[in-house]
């Protein structure tokens, strides 16, 4: 059986560097979440530094693969945007603590539902981007509304400045609570709770 479609071109690059990517990326979350911390504990400051700092080597050391694999113009362009990704993920930091403090998730909890947010993130993130570059790609009057966007949110981030969200009167908030079945407490980690009659 021939693996030449390893080789073919896919978003510019050969499908084994994806499947190469994807994998080690699949292997890193089944390692943290089903082996690392298969049963729910508070996550002590030292265990988060060591697995942070082992995080960001392995993300610099797969920078240094594609400089070297694919050169310096490449691995310069990774570095970078892992730079600017670190740097924006700080800003998630007070986002995470206020959703965390609002809904009241006990710290035995809280890696457990950042793991799962930050997987959705991903998703939804890589959704986002093939959807808005094939957009882009198809319209390019689609970018005019991105800008508008993107100048109307900076506005009203303006004019917000520190104030604290209000999150009990946020509208998604108050849609999904009419919509699922949601508990006031919290149940361990249930997927699913028998509603109380």
């Amino acid at each position: 059986m021939e693996l030449t479609f390893l080789f073919a071109d896919w978003l510019g690059k050969s499908a084994w560097m994806w499947l190469g990517f994807l994998g080690i990326v699949l292997a890193l979350l089944i390692f943290d979440l089903g082996v690392l911390h298969r049963e729910s504990r508070e996550i002590e400051v030292r265990e988060s530094l060591l697995l942070s700092s082992v995080y960001v080597s392995l993300g610099l050391a797969f920078g240094g693969f594609i400089w070297w694999q694919l050169g310096p113009e490449s691995g310069m362009n990774y570095l970078t945007g892992f730079v600017v990704e670190k740097t924006l993920a700080l800003d998630n930091v007070f986002v995470i603590a206020l959703i965390f403090s609002f809904f009241a998730v006990p710290r035995i909890y809280q890696h457990r539902v950042l793991f799962w947010g930050i997987l959705g993130v991903i998703v939804l993130r890589a959704i986002m981007i093939g959807v808005g570059a094939t957009l882009v790609s198809q319209f390019s009057w689609v970018l005019y509304v991105f800008a508008a966007f993107l100048i109307i949110t900076g506005v009203k981030m303006f004019w917000i400045g520190d104030k604290e969200p209000e999150l009990a009167g946020n509208p998604i908030i108050s849609f999904l609570r009419r919509r699922l079945n949601v508990t006031e407490g919290h149940h361990g980690q249930a997927f699913f709770v028998k509603k109380q009659d």
